[in-house]
């Protein structure tokens, strides 16, 4: 794209987004709205996030937030903006002083996000190794969005890449029946970004034999930053099929998020069950979306969940064994993790 194109595009798009039409639409709507105007918007912004985001508390006590004073701070650069650009990465920066994965806006100019809950951190993870694995694709089955084999030492890989899928109950029968004569399971989700909570829940079904509280889940009810309605047990119930009651190792890293981490809190602490790697990368907010005057879609945490201890996990959740890939097993095409897995399941087969 040519300079001048370039430069084009940004006053157009400036002055349809950010400068409100001479043409406004009437509705019985009574609710007052932000005027469409650079000013407008950053209120709009602030004041979503303010009466509806749901852990001030957290980042005070955690960083020193006050949201207040962020509004003080970048309220003087508003007025300076004179490219939608720059505008965009001066609310980017807004949300990013949450440090929150799951709080975003989403433009035709990009998404803006948080993203040093897991940049600053090992990826302990490798598609290279998963391959190594895996083996060809001859090796593995692939079903629900997961592919599962049976190592050479009788014992289950299963890599389950995200929860953006819908696991077909047969499909999760037929994987439980094929894999049940292994001595233990080793359920990879590393760098697992999340996707649906139901989904989650579901194959954390799998390995509960009666109901099983998994967390607990609240709401906002007000604007205040403290108006939360009582927590509301998540309760798993046995999944209806083949299930799993051998040993069960859950791999972790810091880029296993939000509907991943839940899965964490569902299962941790379960009977036979070892969580391996690194702490979880948190994201324990549900996320609901509002759209800013301008069109653009503000994402935000807004349930949070707590696990069986009334413990917030929002920044994380510790595995039972800590263990990174090392340098030296990466050139050797070994997975740490995975070994140590390994002989946490063949020790407690003997």
């Amino acid at each position: 794209m040519t300079h001048f194109l370039r430069s084009l595009i940004v006053r157009v798009v400036c002055a349809a987004i950010l400068w409100p039409s001479a043409f406004v639409m009437t509705s019985c709507v009574t609710e007052e709205v932000a005027p469409n105007t650079v000013r407008g918007n950053f209120d709009a912004l602030w004041q979503t996030l303010d009466e509806r985001y749901c852990f001030f508390d957290l980042k005070a006590a955690e960083y020193g937030l006050d949201w207040n004073e962020v509004y003080a701070r970048y309220l003087p650069e508003v007025a300076q903006q004179k490219n939608l650009w720059d505008y965009f990465n001066l609310l980017e920066d807004v949300v990013c002083e949450l440090r929150d994965g799951h709080v975003n806006i989403i433009s035709s100019l990009g998404t803006a996000r948080y993203g040093e809950w897991f940049d600053n951190y090992p990826a302990n993870y490798a598609d290279t190794l998963e391959r190594k694995y895996l083996g060809r694709t001859t090796d593995y089955v692939t079903t629900g969005g997961m592919k599962y084999r049976v190592l050479a030492d009788s014992i289950a890989y299963v890599r389950c890449p995200s929860f953006d899928v819908v696991f077909g109950s047969g499909n999760l029968h037929v994987m439980m029946l094929t894999l049940a004569p292994c001595k233990g399971m080793i359920l990879d989700i590393r760098s697992n970004g999340g996707g649906l909570l139901t989904q989650a829940e579901k194959l954390a079904s799998v390995f509960v034999n009666d109901k099983t509280i998994g967390g607990y889940m609240t709401h906002k009810t007000g604007k205040g930053h403290n108006d939360f309605a009582k927590p509301q047990a998540i309760e798993i119930e046995p999944f209806e099929g083949q299930r799993w009651t051998k040993p069960l190792v859950v791999l972790t890293n810091r880029r296993t998020y939000s509907a991943a981490n839940a899965f964490v809190m569902f299962v941790k602490g379960l009977p036979g069950v070892t969580i391996v790697g690194d702490k979880t990368g948190g994201g324990s907010g549900m996320p609901l979306t509002s759209e800013l005057p301008c069109g653009w879609t503000l994402r935000f945490s807004a349930c949070p969940m707590y696990d069986r201890q009334m413990t917030l996990t929002e920044e994380g959740i510790a595995p039972d064994v800590k263990v990174d890939i090392t340098s030296e097993d990466y050139r050797r095409d070994v997975d740490t993790i995975i070994e140590t897995a390994r002989r946490i399941i063949r020790s407690a087969a003997d």
